[in-house]
């Protein structure tokens, strides 16, 4: 009878200390939410199914996409900071994560203490195209046009706070030109209208342009990175066309919400690094123009502290002022 007590208080006081163990090896037992904070479409979107897809293999559950465009990303960011940390809701989120700080005097929420980052996942250039009725093949040539009709040529965004915002607002403010800012809910968006003549240059990724340039419905200036890209080696970097400091890279990363457990944190982590080395995933995004760029959740964590604060640069330089 006393060992029996002794074996059922013994068993009793080890449940504490198993109960994370068998949480951690039931995860995920459910469907999994990724928000995709810009329209269908978006490069972001692209990225996200295709990792999403591979993740759902590795992990044993669906993870769907869920477009929740709005307000330059900053409407599925918010959605997701107030998700339950369970590791049912994730996030991915482009480089315009660390421009809306210094873009937007009411965010709503930090995306440093409200996000747990999961994983650095890719990285893609940025291009910017104008429609072929603009009298401007160079980048030159076109800062010249908009130079002599200050206030008459228009461009594009995904909204106030992305980073193709912010690069024109970077290029207006380098070489002292008056551009007017129309912002839509997606860059595709904005595209679009600018294939329909509604506006004459947009700033964009590279993955979701290439169909467009090949088609002949959109122009490539120049691509805002140091080094060409591979996939449209005839189109120049903005240094060799006579603006060095006009670069704007656009990087993807995994987040979910602040508290999510480290061993959720961990097992994602893992899925989404495994899915960008898989062979088919990887050659799908080089296809596209997105170079696989995976990595830990404190190296993700170190990326977007030290864009809030280069882009808070960028953003006071450009003299843009919280919304």
């Amino acid at each position: 009878m006393r060992l029996g007590r002794i074996a059922s208080v013994l068993a009793f006081s080890c449940l504490p200390f198993s109960t994370p163990v068998v949480a951690q090896t039931q995860y995920p037992g459910k469907p999994i939410r990724l928000v995709v904070p810009f329209p269908a479409g978006a490069a972001s979107d692209v990225v996200g199914r295709l990792l999403g897809q591979k993740m759902a293999e590795l992990l044993g559950e669906q993870v769907i996409a869920d477009n929740r465009a709005g307000a330059g990303g900053n409407l599925g960011i918010g959605f997701t900071v107030k998700a339950p940390p369970d590791g049912y809701t994730i996030l991915i989120a482009t480089a315009s994560i660390a421009v809306s700080p210094a873009i937007y005097a009411n965010l709503g929420f930090d995306p440093v203490k409200d996000l747990a980052p999961v994983a650095r996942l890719s990285s893609t250039p940025n291009i910017l195209l104008v429609h072929p009725s603009v009298p401007a093949r160079t980048l030159r040539e076109f800062i010249n046009l908009a130079r002599a009709s200050p206030g008459k040529l228009n461009f594009g965004s995904g909204g106030a706070g992305t980073t193709n915002h912010l690069a024109n607002e970077l290029l207006k403010h380098l070489e002292k030109i008056n551009m007017v800012h129309v912002p839509y809910k997606g860059v595709t968006q904005a595209m679009m209208a600018m294939i329909g003549g509604e506006v004459d240059e947009v700033v964009m990724p590279v993955t979701t342009a290439i169909p467009q340039i090949r088609a002949g419905r959109v122009r490539a200036l120049v691509v805002l990175t140091e080094q060409r890209v591979p996939q449209l080696p005839e189109v120049p970097t903005a240094k060799e066309a006579g603006v060095p400091g006009f670069v704007m890279p656009l990087w993807y990363g995994l987040f979910a919400p602040a508290a999510t457990p480290r061993e959720i944190v961990t097992r994602l982590n893992r899925a989404a690094v495994q899915a960008l080395d898989s062979p088919d995933v990887r050659k799908s995004l080089l296809a596209q123009g997105v170079n696989p760029w995976p990595g830990t959740p404190e190296q993700l964590g170190a990326l977007l502290r030290a864009d809030i604060e280069r882009y808070g640069d960028v953003a006071r330089s450009a003299g843009l002022t919280k919304q």
